[in-house]
């Protein structure tokens, strides 16, 4: 018997893997997607042993037919995708002189050229049942640039161009596209090893807590489409903008 879906694509050790364990306490199968399948194991331990269901797929988000074929695979073998939620993050820091064309082109690919095939193929599959929900995660740098994240900036200035447009042309479809803008730092092994300082401000509520991110996503998907959010502001409330 098919299983309503939910596919997170960019499903890491946080913030994605937070958002799959939230959908999957509501009774979705979380579908979850990295480079290399094995790296989700854990994810998918964590969510089956709470009850959950789970599967794994490894996948080039910047490869046209890995996308598709991503999507068909489970449509026809879990079920009816739901929810797309596109969480690849690329964040780089490069000075404009020391900016390769190789790194400015992977960073796009990765957070704006993946954004189009996973929302395209989120249109492709959730259009003729006229529902479904297509979340992209944004930045900072998708509302301003700065030193050093030409590249970064660029690509998310571009995927909330996306965002936009798809919500404009999907909503009247049934498809509720949202783009929330994550603008602080987060609660990741990343943050607690490169930056102590400002990962000493959990105890202050200073950095955003992955599972409360996941919170407003599945809150997002629950809004009655006449009363959608395209656009969500998720910042610490110490955090300057």
């Amino acid at each position: 018997m098919s299983q309503a879906a939910m596919l997170v694509i960019g499903a890491g050790d946080a913030t994605g893997g937070a958002i799959a364990r939230r959908f999957a306490r509501e009774g979705y199968t979380a579908c979850v997607t990295r480079r290399r399948e094995a790296s989700l194991a854990p994810l998918v331990d964590e969510i089956e042993a709470a009850g959950g269901r789970a599967r794994a797929f490894g996948c080039d988000a910047r490869d046209e037919d890995a996308m598709v074929a991503l999507f068909n695979t489970v449509e026809a073998e879990v079920g009816p995708v739901e929810v797309v939620v596109f969480n690849i993050g690329a964040n780089v820091n490069f000075p404009i002189r020391d900016t390769t064309a190789r790194v400015y082109r992977k960073v796009w690919e990765m957070a704006a050229f993946a954004g189009f095939l996973a929302g395209r193929e989120a249109a492709r599959v959730m259009v003729p049942r006229q529902k479904g929900t297509l979340i992209f995660t944004g930045a900072t740098a998708s509302l301003r640039g700065g030193a050093g994240f030409s590249a970064f900036a660029g690509a998310k200035f571009a995927l909330r161009a996306l965002a936009q447009s798809l919500a404009r042309e999907l909503g009247p479809e049934g498809i509720h596209v949202a783009h929330p803008v994550i603008d602080g730092a987060i609660d990741t092994a990343f943050i607690r090893d490169n930056f102590p300082d400002r990962y000493a401000l959990k105890d202050r509520d200073g950095i955003l807590d992955p599972e409360h991110i996941a919170d407003q996503y599945w809150m997002l998907h629950r809004q009655p489409r006449d009363a959608w959010t395209h656009e969500l502001d998720l910042r610490p409330w110490m955090e300057t903008f």
